[in-house]
Parts: structure tokens; sequence; C-alpha cells
């Protein structure tokens, strides 16, 4: 019987945080739905997990802790997780924290920065992030202002007319240097900016900032620009050749090489959870569709992550439409391969998943080797083990709901 505390998983959650550094995937906050309540996740709790064995740990954190939110936006720059923005029972945030992951003791500290120069952002949630050169570039998210601060990159959705309070959505860049803790607006040198959103996604080729998709009022949007991260010139709306993804928000959009973007997922227009993913080449300005994607495990606010040998590690999010039906929040890791892998990790997989076969062998491989097949064969016994769990709950999930139907 496989050990259950062992192949532990992080919680169910969405509108999380996620990063990838080194060897290991960071996820913390977000929020699940419990009884028609959203639940924040405690915000002294990392979890990581191990790309090479399959294994999560959590992780207790210390310092200047982050609220509990959802819908913040975190970047990792050398090592170091930095967390802006969200929402929680108090409203919309823009503050600025960070931790270094690069821990020597395995300790976690959370550090608010305070001590900076500039202006930060307006509080938002739902926005996204460039990292480029050191320096965190914002763009976008659902926020609020005050009457003195409305301005051409604001649509207002919403007022509280007494207080003088507005919210809407943005498309501003704001830009935090990590090397000199300075907040600056670059000033836009030309091009037209996309139209104010959120919940869209963002992702670095080369010295452009891609932004796809996203929503403002009732419109979810299907466009692709491009900022020049050097000269902050706009592209204006990428005109593509062929078909294209249809419109959605809740999405991700992931670099998978010098040329391509890996868009997944996401809420469609007419509120369909999508499972659908994109390859975009950006020198053809073509978009090509994935035809061998799991198409019955929707995902929507999650997050996606590049792993080692540029495979998509996506995680968390829900599957159902947030807007009406909020009980669908995923725990699963689904790992998309993008190009073939290495001679050496194809080797280290099929030995894996033939350890009992090949039990014999398996001591004689030299030392350095053998600590990496062990990985392995942790990694499959691991992922083999929560299928089956999944495919368990999915089972008694389908016999709940035809006892309750009939």
């Amino acid at each position: 019987m496989a050990d259950s505390q062992l192949f532990c998983v992080a919680e169910e959650r969405s509108g999380h945080c996620a990063v990838v550094d080194g060897n290991f995937l960071y996820v913390w906050g977000g929020y699940v739905s419990i009884e028609d309540n959203e639940v924040y996740l405690p915000n002294d709790e990392i979890w990581t997990y191990d790309i090479d064995s399959g294994l999560w740990q959590m992780h207790l954190m210390e310092g200047d802790l982050p609220t509990s939110m959802s819908g913040s936006c975190g970047a990792c720059v050398h090592g170091k997780l930095y967390v802006f923005g969200g929402y929680d029972d108090k409203g919309y945030s823009n503050r600025l924290y960070f931790v270094n992951l690069r821990t020597k003791d395995g300790t976690y500290v959370w550090e608010k920065i305070t001590n900076f120069e500039g202006q930060p952002p307006t509080p938002r949630d739902k926005l996204s992030c460039w990292v480029y050169k050191d320096r965190l570039i914002y763009f976008g998210g659902y926020g609020c202002r005050r009457h003195s601060e409305l301005q051409d990159c604001f649509d207002v959705h919403d007022a509280s007319w007494e207080e003088q309070i507005f919210w809407g959505w943005h498309n501003d860049v704001h830009v935090f240097d990590t090397k000199t803790q300075t907040w600056f607006q670059p000033e836009i040198k030309g091009g037209t900016p996309p139209q104010p959103r959120a919940a869209h996604s963002c992702a670095v080729l080369g010295n452009k900032g891609y932004v796809f998709g996203g929503r403002v009022l009732q419109t979810r949007m299907s466009d692709l620009h491009y900022l020049n991260l050097d000269t902050w010139a706009w592209s204006g709306r990428i005109p593509v050749n062929g078909e294209s993804p249809k419109h959605r928000s809740w999405h991700t959009l992931t670099p998978i090489a010098d040329d391509k973007l890996f868009l997944f997922g996401g809420l469609s227009s007419d509120n369909i959870p999508l499972s659908d993913g994109w390859i975009h080449n950006v020198i053809t300005n073509c978009w090509k569709q994935l035809i061998h994607l799991p198409n019955t495990r929707p995902r929507l606010w999650h997050t996606a992550c590049l792993g080692k040998e540029n495979e998509i590690m996506v995680f968390g999010g829900s599957k159902d439409d947030l807007l009406s039906f909020d009980t669908g929040h995923c725990n699963d890791l689904l790992i998309f391969q993008t190009q073939p892998y290495s001679l050496l990790r194809s080797c280290l997989d099929c030995i894996g998943k033939n350890a009992i076969i090949l039990k014999n062998q398996i001591s004689l491989l030299p030392p350095k080797l053998l600590q990496q097949v062990l990985k392995k064969i942790t990694f499959w016994t691991a992922a083999n083990h929560r299928e089956e769990q999944r495919i368990q709950k999915e089972e008694t999930d389908n016999k709940y709901q035809w006892i309750s139907s009939n």
C-alpha cells in the first residue's frame, strides 16, 4: 500500500501564485470555495514540488507575512519570489512583498518592501507581469482609484460617489526595479496600447512583453499585443495568419522557445471552461492548436510554469465557471510536453516506469546515475498513486451524482 502521506499534494486552489526556480515549483496563496464562501489559503504556507522526484512538501513561513489573498501577481527574480497586489477581505492591495526561495536552512521569510522610491500602482488584482533586466513590469488588472486618480488608462465599472471611489479595468504599465527598489511609470513612446483589461496573460520573448486576451466589462478578448521593453513602444494589435484561439480570460501564456508561446485554458466568452492549448509562432504570426491535450480537464485561473526541459507545468485553477458555479477547484498538476525530452530524460522515465521489471539491474548503475533513477522511480510511483486517487474520486463523485439525480 502506497503511503498517502508521502504522496500528498498541495491543497486545491485558484487565483494563486506559482513560480519555478531550479528544481522546484513553488505555490503560494489563492482561495477555495466552501459552502458558497471564498476561503483564502493560509498566508504562512508555501508548497514546493520537486520536479525530479514528483514529491510535494509544505513549509511554514515567517517574517512580515502578506495577507491571505487571491489574484496576486507572483514573479521570480534571481531566486526571490515577488508578490504584488491581490484581493483580500479588506479589498484590493498595492503592497509588494518578497521571499528568498534559495534558503540554506529551509526557512522562508517574507519581507514587505516599504523602503522604496517612486509611486506604486493603484490597488488591483488579476494583473500580469513581465520580468526583464531585473525589473518587474506590471500591466493591467482590476481595481479601484479615487476620483483624482482617474485617467485614460482606466475603464470605469462601478463607483461609490459618496466616497469618490471608482472600480474598473486598467491598461497602464508600472515598473519596479529590484536593484534600486524604485517604482516608475515608463513614458510610452508609440503604438496603440491594448484596451484596459484584467485576467489576461503576459509572457516575455527577448525584449518583447506579450499580452493576450482578458476581460473588460462583459467582453472577453482574443487580441495579441506586445510592448517593446527597451523602447516602450506598443505593437498595436498583431494581425494573425490563419485560425486563432477563441476569446477568453483567466488563461495562461508561457514562452516555450525563443519564438514560441504556449496558451492554455481559460473561460470563454460564453462562460465555458476551456481545455484547449495553442502554440503561437511570433515570426510567422500563426497559431497552431494542439490536438493531444486532455480535453476532459479544463482549467481557468490556474498557473503555468516552464519546467527544466521546456515542459509546461499547470497547477490548480478551477474546472467550473467561477462566476456562477464555483466548486471545482483543482490541485492536480498537468504536465504538457511541447518538444521531445532529452535522451537521458527519456531513459530515466523508461526505467522509472518499469522499475519492478528492472529491479535486479538498477542496483548495478553508477552512483550518480543511480541517484537520478531512484528519483524517477519515486516520481512515477507518486504519479501513479495520485492518478489512482483521482480516478477513484471521479467514480465516487459520479456515483453520488447518479444517486442524487435518481
